[in-house]
């Protein structure tokens, strides 16, 4: 790490990040306020040496907080490689940062998720839509905060969309689809630390607007955690060997709750906001205590 005083005999506590947004400052402060020390790392400004002894970090615990999918997925992937405790895992890192992935780990520990297709052409693409009927959702494989998601309410909606893929990066011809779920206009948002669900906000979609993300204008309300609600955040969390993750949750008219979506480096700006709970200081405890 470059530029970071290091102890190799004694356990350091670092925040690894590549933009400071509220939450990382949130969580800076809880860690001065218990006079807990933890270090900085701009993963922007600074290298990794991979040939050094597996070992070197092996004393650290890193809580990755990377906003960028590929610098969180690939400083993971080296600090891990060379020892550091990772909080959260490559493992965990992989399996949530695509959506296909997300979704056949889920199914695999029979968690009810929304039905989902995959195609790799825009012929079986449209094959597949055509067979199952609309509407559906697309969304890349990677992405976040709602972004290049649409609903195909037909199938000349369909075949726009997927034309317009077709001259993107590759990434964008994995064509993964789920089905449009029958639900309230909202969705709910558990913040996962450790063996607890700490908290939950509905996310109501604003009214021109399907998606509940808060970006696009949505709002948020608490939301009381039942017990069927924890039992399936846990196990979602479980499944994906995470230890602070957003987990989200559709109310299907039919099927009950789905886990449609399960974050890895995961907001928390607006369950603050809404329900006052010290979201920060309960993820700094969890990483002072999994040194443990």
């Amino acid at each position: 790490m470059g530029g970071v005083n290091r102890n190799n005999n004694k356990t350091s506590f670092f925040i690894l990040y590549d933009q400071l947004r509220w939450e990382e400052k949130s969580l800076i402060e809880s860690a001065k306020k218990k006079d807990i020390k933890f270090e900085l790392i701009n993963c922007r400004e600074n290298s990794i040496e991979l040939d050094k002894p597996r070992d070197t970090y092996h004393n650290d615990i890193i809580l990755q907080r990377c906003v960028s999918y590929y610098n969180n997925l690939h400083s993971t992937a080296a600090f891990e490689g060379l020892g550091a405790k990772m909080i959260n895992s490559l493992h965990t890192a992989i399996m949530c940062g695509n959506k296909l992935f997300t979704h056949m780990e889920l199914s695999k520990s029979g968690i009810s998720t929304p039905k989902a297709f995959c195609a790799f052409s825009n012929q079986s693409a449209m094959n597949i839509l055509n067979k199952n009927g609309y509407p559906k959702v697309i969304k890349p494989v990677v992405g976040s905060w709602g972004r290049m998601i649409a609903l195909l309410k037909d199938k000349e909606a369909a075949e726009a969309v997927i034309e317009d893929r077709e001259h993107m990066y590759p990434l964008y011809h994995i064509y993964y689809f789920e089905e449009f779920v029958k639900r309230p206009p909202r969705d709910i948002r558990c913040i996962v630390v450790g063996e607890n669900v700490v908290a939950a906000i509905y996310r109501y979609s604003d009214k021109n607007e399907w998606k509940t993300n808060m970006a696009l204008g949505g709002r948020a309300e608490s939301c009381k955690v039942t017990n069927e609600m924890e039992d399936l955040c846990l196990r979602a969390t479980r499944t994906m060997k995470g230890e602070i993750l957003g987990v989200d949750l559709m109310e299907s008219d039919k099927k009950g709750l789905l886990v449609h979506e399960v974050n890895n480096t995961t907001e928390f700006k607006n369950t603050v906001r809404v329900t006052g709970i010290n979201i920060p200081s309960l993820i700094i405890d969890h990483l002072v205590n999994s040194n443990k």
